[in-house]
């Protein structure tokens, strides 16, 4: 109960963000890495399997939807259907090839895999190479609704955001989710119960990297580009630090660890500018030139201090009082 009122609060302070000093262009890029995360954290904080590659999806998805809707007149539903079905059928395509493995392997092997989509985009034509998509027009929602204002964008991504998280909640929650747990505490009796595991795991990567491509292809119809940094390494590791962050095997960490990197990228010049105004140190204006220490530094005292991540220490401190 007190779950749903906390998704109700959230909801709400959501929907009234724009009419509250809340910039929708900021909030929607913070919705989209919390998709991306909640997808992640689908794959390792209930399936236990850790993938460095991530990435490969939310940068195919945006690169197909971004395509589409700039060079073959997609309207932009259809571009984001597109990039979520190219991001869906390459978890296939990877999967098969990943889950033969476990631990570590399983982990390089997503990474050199996610490298090499990488270096495609780098060489093909119609990425643009290094100077990514420019300008991808956002177009009428099925062909009636103009999505050129701000707020009206806002709410359509909300309401997609809304109803991914609901399907997480739902495949968290089924028989499903809970054979996806079982794999991850003990995969050898899960295998002994009967399960196979690899179809569920296959399965779950699938249901993952669609998710995080639905979270690719909304990105690019908000920002109206898409670069090589979406595909690159470092953007698989920001999504682990975000979900650590947050709280793995939690539904509402990944949204609160994205909000916070995504923050804290975004804002830290201001926020430097701010201390420095109040303290008179000029050195805090160079904050925003070193966001990269500022997440290695929290990533360190997250492995360090709290490990389970915020909502995961949240929760493990009210449960005993709970009980």
């Amino acid at each position: 109960m007190q779950r749903k009122v906390l998704y109700a609060l959230l909801l709400l302070g959501l929907i009234v963000a724009p009419f509250a000093g809340g910039y929708p262009l900021f909030v929607m890029k913070v919705l989209c890495f919390a998709l991306f995360a909640a997808a992640f954290n689908l794959l390792i904080g209930y399936t236990g399997l850790l993938s460095f590659g991530h990435a490969m999806f939310l940068a195919s998805a945006g690169y197909t939807a971004g395509y589409a809707i700039q060079s073959l007149g997609f309207t932009p539903e259809l571009g984001v259907l597109a990039g979520t079905a190219v991001a869906t059928l390459l978890g296939v395509i990877v999967g098969i090839f990943a889950i033969r493995r476990q631990g570590i392997y399983f982990a390089m092997v997503t990474l050199a895999l996610a490298q090499m989509v990488y270096f495609v985009f780098l060489q093909a034509p119609f990425t643009h190479g290094e100077d990514g998509l420019q300008g991808v027009p956002r177009g009428k929602l099925f062909g009636v609704v103009s999505l050129d204002s701000d707020l009206s964008l806002y709410y359509v991504v909300l309401v997609v955001m809304v109803l991914a998280f609901m399907l997480i909640v739902r495949i968290v929650h089924s028989p499903f989710g809970q054979v996806l747990v079982a794999i991850k505490e003990n995969e050898p009796r899960a295998i002994s119960l009967g399960y196979d595991t690899d179809r569920f795991k296959l399965l779950a990567f699938v249901l993952s990297a669609g998710l995080a491509g639905l979270a690719g292809s909304l990105k690019v119809l908000v920002l109206g580009f898409e670069t090589l940094g979406d595909a690159y390494w470092t953007m698989s590791g920001l999504v682990i630090l975000m979900t650590l962050v947050g709280g793995m095997g939690t539904l509402f960490g990944p949204l609160l660890g994205a909000a916070l990197i995504v923050a804290l990228e975004d804002r830290l010049g201001d926020i430097g500018g701010m201390l420095a105004s109040v303290t008179g140190v000029e050195w805090f204006r160079s904050l925003g030139e070193s966001a990269t220490i500022v997440t290695g530094l929290i990533f360190i005292a997250c492995v360090l201090a709290f490990r389970r991540g915020i909502v995961g220490e949240i929760v493990a401190r009210v449960r005993p009082l709970r009980a």
